[in-house]
Formats: structure tokens, C-alpha cells, sequence
């Protein structure tokens, strides 16, 4: 805390200085940022987790605090505030290489996105946002979480498509998402895919039949496995097989699950079964014969600055579903959950947007993965020092 750096003696003179020139209103008092990340406020909890709340807080990994909780009603007045007024807003920044990288907040929390009437203006915000971006000369900005919710604007598609000049790159991180899973499955023949026609269980299917391992796509809609199998190489197509019940799984050992699965489901998975995971939240590791994956981020590069706070994955508990088409409907249940990281550590999604930025590609990012994509971009992010890391809820 500044009063103690001051009588110990180990205040950042420059600490005042760098946040003036690196505020949000980049283009008016200083430098202006080469990438954003936009994410979103999750709950009320969480919300006091925010490094201008509480700097020594959001200084280590999230947790709920007891003492914080008399709060709450405080921070449900905020966000009864910031619907009715608030506009994208700065949350923290590091700089890396000479380049400036910022956090900043759409201000709605994480159940506000499953609102139907909620929609519009969230889509408003996030448009707001790019063209912000845009004018100040941001050179990627990568959506976070619910931001880029299929349901909602198409992963992206929406703004790309309304504003086909954006000099802003528009990306969604995913690719390197895929990468990371992919890259912790090896020397496998069969898996086990849950959540199989979403945005990242298309990619993990179409990347693992290319490999020729045999993928069991657990769907029920013929019509979206029917979908995901024309795009298959024909020579690969065969290794791309609907299955619609658990039992179908029964013998295969390495499950990628991409759907909360209950305790009972698990039970079909053999003994010595691993569940590598990226359904948020992970699922409960009830099986004491297998072993459990935890969900996918990356450490930033060592020489990144400026590092003053921990990020948080913060999603609802059905998020994983929520990669659907808009002319689907789910039922979606609102608890959310924070699994908390490191500083330096953050969503493989926002490492996809640094590696877009540090590499100076020039397309956006939007709707579906592009799977011959997912290797170059895991070696791009592997040159530029960024490690993976699978954090859980312990982590």
C-alpha cells in the first residue's frame, strides 16, 4: 500500500506518472495502447477484487473474503449505477516491449448477458468500445468471456460486419484457446468430446480427426455433427463419429469434456481415464481412479511490467453452452464462479490477443476457429515467451 512503500521507503516515484500516461484517454494525456483486452464485471463479489477498489487485494490471486462481504450492498448499488450510466472503463495495465497493454471493463455483470432484453445494450457497449479503440489508434482488441458469446454477437462476426473499415484488429483469442488443450493431448487414438459442436469442440474435432485420431462427438443435433463432418478433409470424415449417449464412451480413456458433466456421467468413463477440460466451471473431480485437467491459460513473457494485479476467470457456471447459435435456446443457469490466477498469468484467450498483436497480424479474429491456424498461432505464442499453464479453482 502506498502509505507503507512510502515509510519503508520502496515507493515507485514513476507510479503516479505511468497511470496518468497510460489512462484510458490514451489519445488526449499520453501513450496510446497497442492492445486491449475487453472484458466484463462477473458478480458482486468479484467486483471488489478490482484494483481501484482495493489495491492490496487485487494484488493476489481472488478469493472471497468474509470481511468484504458486509459490502455487497454497495457494490449492488454500483451496478445498478453503472447500467444506468457507465461506459467502458480502464481497469489496469502492463506494458510489454515497449508496448502498452490495457484491461478495460464493459460495465455489466456476468448474469446481465443472459437477459434477452439486456442484449441490445451490451451489444451497444462493446461496439462503443471497438470504435473507441478504433479512434485512438489501438492496434488489436481482443473480447473477453461473455463478450464474445455466440448467442450474442456471433463471436465478433456482428461488429467486423457493420464496420467493415476498422483499422482496429477485432479477435477472440480462441485459436490459441484450441492450441492449448490440443497441446496437453498426446499419443492418443480415441477420445471422448463433450460439447462437441460448440465454438472450441469443432476445432478440437476437425484438429484431431486431421490427426487421424478417432473423435466420439457426443451431440444429438445430426444436423450440426452432419455440419462439422463435411468440413473434414473426405479422407479424415471417418474418423469424426456421432455418438449421442455417455455409454458410447465406455472404453475410451481420454475424455475432452466440453459440457458440465454430473458425478454419474463420470461413471462411464474407465478406470484410468484422464478429462482434459474447458468447461468453466472444470468439473468436480469425483473419480479417484482418473485424473483431472484444469482449464487452460498462459503466462505472460518474463519481461512484462507493470504487473499490479491478478486476473481472474470469472464466468456463469453454464458458460461452456454458451457458444450456441442464436436460434437455439438452453437453459442457463446464473451461478458464477471465479478460478483465480497469478499475476502474469492470464486467459489463453487474452494471451491469443497479445500473441495478434506482437506478431502484427492484420486479420481479425471473429466466428468460427480457423483450425489450420491453431499450430501457427501455438508457435507464435511459444516463440513470443508466452508459457501455458492449467489453473483450477485450487491454483
Amino acid at each position: 500500500m502506498p502509505l507503507f512503500d512510502a515509510l519503508g521507503n520502496t515507493l515507485n516515484t514513476k507510479s503516479w506518472d505511468m497511470h496518468k500516461k497510460n489512462s484510458l484517454d490514451s489519445g488526449k494525456n499520453g501513450r496510446v495502447p497497442d492492445f486491449v483486452f475487453l472484458a466484463h464485471v462477473v458478480d458482486m463479489s468479484s467486483a471488489m477484487h478490482a484494483p481501484f477498489v482495493i489495491r492490496s487485494i487485487a494484488s493476489h490471486p481472488y478469493y472471497t473474503r468474509i470481511y468484504l462481504q458486509p459490502f455487497l450492498p454497495v457494490s449492488f448499488a454500483m451496478m445498478l449505477l453503472m447500467w444506468a450510466k457507465s461506459k467502458t472503463f480502464l481497469v489496469s495495465f502492463y506494458n510489454l516491449r515497449d508496448r502498452l497493454h490495457q484491461t478495460w471493463t464493459v460495465p455489466r455483470f456476468g448474469f446481465q448477458y443472459f437477459l434477452p432484453f439486456a442484449a441490445e445494450g451490451i451489444n451497444k457497449q462493446i461496439e462503443e468500445a471497438i470504435l473507441r479503440a478504433d479512434r485512438l489508434g489501438v492496434k488489436v482488441i481482443s473480447l473477453a468471456a461473455l463478450n464474445k458469446n455466440e448467442a450474442l454477437n456471433g463471436g465478433g462476426t456482428l461488429f467486423v460486419q457493420k464496420h467493415p473499415n476498422l483499422k482496429v484488429r477485432v479477435v477472440h483469442g480462441n485459436t490459441l484457446t484450441a492450441a492449448v488443450i490440443l497441446n496437453e493431448i498426446k499419443d492418443v487414438s480415441e477420445v471422448f468430446l463433450t460439447g462437441a459442436t460448440s465454438k472450441l469442440g469443432r476445432a478440437i474435432a476437425l484438429y484431431l480427426c486431421k490427426k487421424g485420431v478417432r473423435v466420439l462427438m457426443l451431440t444429438l443435433s445430426t444436423e450440426r455433427f452432419t455440419d462439422i463432418k463435411k468440413e473434414a478433409p473426405v479422407d479424415c470424415q471417418k474418423n469424426l463419429v456421432q455418438v449421442t449417449k455417455y455409454q458410447a464412451a465406455q472404453n475410451c480413456k481420454t475424455w475432452i469434456v466440453g459440457k458440465w458433466i454430473t458425478p454419474r456421467e463420470q461413471n462411464f468413463a474407465p478406470s484410468g481415464t484422464h478429462f482434459h477440460q474447458f468447461v468453466v466451471p472444470p468439473v468436480s473431480p469425483y473419480r479417484r481412479d482418473c485424473t483431472y485437467g484444469d482449464l487452460a491459460a498462459m503466462k505472460l513473457p518474463e519481461d512484462a511490467e507493470g504487473l499490479g494485479s491478478c486476473e481472474c476467470i470469472c464466468i456463469s457456471k453454464r458458460h461452456a453452452i454458451a457458444d450456441i447459435p442464436p436460434d437455439k435456446n438452453y437453459d442457463i443457469d446464473f451461478v458464477s464462479v471465479q478460478y483465480t490466477m497469478k499475476r502474469g498469468v492470464v486467459h489463453a484467450c487474452h494471451a491469443g490477443g497479445v500473441v495478434h498483436s506482437l506478431e502484427g497480424w492484420s486479420h481479425h479474429e471473429v466466428g468460427a476457429i480457423d483450425v489450420d491456424r491453431i499450430d501457427l498461432v501455438w508457435e507464435a505464442a511459444l516463440r513470443h515467451g508466452l508459457k501455458p499453464i492449467l489453473v483450477g479453482s485450487n491454483s
